[in-house]
């Protein structure tokens, strides 16, 4: 009787719920593709500088690593050197106490008196000095220097050319380079006015000619 309604029965179509987003257009993309890079280039930025921070502590750290290192190897150079000196004083002030009592054994020596459990005692106190380093020095015969030696006596000899030691009063003694009693001695010099024996041969003539005699020849 009434007459329907065409299409009052039919239910409207309801959209996938997938299809409420909007597909993607091109300029999207392409933003995307535009942000991407420049996201990537700035962390970029950031790592090489993080890095180069990085590169400065490590200088600056292997700096103060090496200043110290050469101030540690000083500081045992200069300790090691400070102990070898103190040793060297110590060792030189005793052996200096028993400068005396060597030369009471070298004069016993000369006068034949150094004999018996004397001698056995002299000796193992000489061998003791001996490897402390102590040495003894002055020769009759040598040349004078005034840096080893002390003039006690004074002449003249008309048959050397440079201050002599004729005789030694008193050894010197040394340890190493360093003096610790100088050798007393008594020095000669040569004759005032006596000609060097280079020179007097010069003008002395072959035996049998006198050396004023012209030439005959």
């Amino acid at each position: 009787m009434s007459e329907e309604t065409p299409g009052f029965d039919e239910k409207p179509e309801v959209p996938d719920a997938g299809q409420n987003d909007a597909e993607p257009t091109a300029a999207d993309s392409a933003k995307e593709e535009a942000a991407a890079p420049a996201g990537d280039a700035s962390q970029d930025v950031a790592l090489l500088a993080q890095l180069d921070q990085a590169r400065t502590a490590l200088s600056e750290r292997t700096a103060d690593l090496q200043r110290l290192q050469a101030e540690y190897q000083n500081y045992r150079r200069r300790v090691e050197r400070d102990r070898i000196t103190v040793k060297e004083i110590a060792v030189a002030s005793l052996l200096t106490e028993l400068l005396p009592t060597l030369d009471d054994i070298g004069r016993a020596r000369e006068h034949g008196e150094l004999v018996g459990g004397f001698k056995s005692v002299a000796e193992s106190l000489e061998t003791v000095a001996a490897k402390m380093g102590l040495q003894q020095f002055g020769k009759e015969g040598e040349p004078f220097d005034p840096t080893i030696h002390e003039a006690l006596m004074h002449s003249y000899a008309p048959d050397i050319t440079e201050d002599t030691c004729v005789a030694i009063l008193q050894p010197g003694y040394r340890i190493g380079e360093r003096t610790i009693r100088p050798a007393r001695v008594a020095v000669a010099e040569p004759q005032p006015g006596a000609a060097p024996k280079s020179e007097s041969a010069e003008g002395e003539a072959p035996d049998g000619l006198d050396a004023d005699a012209p030439d005959k020849g």
